[in-house]
């Protein structure tokens, strides 16, 4: 297999509302790396966002799921933007264009990620628990987000699963630029995107017809409703 493959779906390149919401968009990513099902792979999803497609495709694909708890560092005085993230276990990527343009401080800096890091030690707390983490070495893991738009989260979320050797890392995603996509292809060993936009700006958001953030503890409703913590080691069939 070619490392950092793209499979698209090339009638939905540049579309915007081509998804109702999450969960359609998970069905249809579902039909697309339909091939997965029941072998020795395991979903990862990127919370919020990524955990209603990662019910649906362990439902469809009969895998196991689990989460990756990442986080964007943000802009102090832009919430909606970053200058990089950050994952549980510490690993960071900065977009060093967008850093070197906003003149922080170091200690600007170490205060934003400080912050991002309380808010991943929080919602470690409330998705996992005391889980340990699923041993993957020599499998298959699949990474799941609801988009890719700067790709940094992305890329630490991989970073981060590579420590725990897994056979290759699969990325699934119902839609994303085609700049984060050429970021983070040679990181992976193959993209399954089945809305690849171009341009200078994208939106996650733009993909759907009903999307909208997820509140933590929606998500955890979510992964009840999955059986997620019906186990002491996350999901299972």
């Amino acid at each position: 297999m070619e490392r950092g493959e793209i499979i698209e779906e090339p009638g939905l390149r540049n579309k915007t509302s081509v998804f109702e919401d999450r969960y359609h968009a998970g069905n249809l990513l579902a039909e697309k790396i339909k091939d997965y099902k029941g072998k020795d792979a395991f979903i990862f999803a990127i919370p919020a966002g990524g955990v209603p497609l990662a019910a649906v495709l362990s439902k469809r694909l009969n895998l196991p799921f689990d989460v990756l708890v990442v986080r964007k560092i943000h802009i102090p005085w832009n919430r909606e933007a970053g200058f990089g993230a950050i994952s549980w276990d510490g690993t960071t990527h900065f977009n060093e264009s967008v850093l070197d343009g906003l003149g922080l401080k170091r200690e600007e800096i170490e205060r934003c990620i400080f912050e991002e890091k309380e808010e991943i030690e929080k919602r470690l707390k409330m998705f996992r628990g005391d889980k340990p983490f699923p041993d993957i070495q020599g499998k298959t893991a699949i990474v799941v987000d609801d988009g890719i738009a700067s790709g940094f989260t992305m890329l630490v979320a991989i970073s981060s699963l590579k420590k725990k050797e897994p056979k290759r890392i699969i990325v699934a995603v119902p839609t994303a630029s085609m700049s984060a996509i050429q970021m983070i292809r040679n990181e992976a060993d193959k993209i399954f995107c089945l809305n690849i936009r171009e341009g200078r700006t994208f939106a996650v958001a733009d993909a759907y017809k009903l999307w909208y953030d997820l509140e933590n503890e929606e998500v955890v409703e979510i992964m009840v409703e999955a059986g997620y913590y019906g186990t002491g080691k996350g999901f299972l069939k």
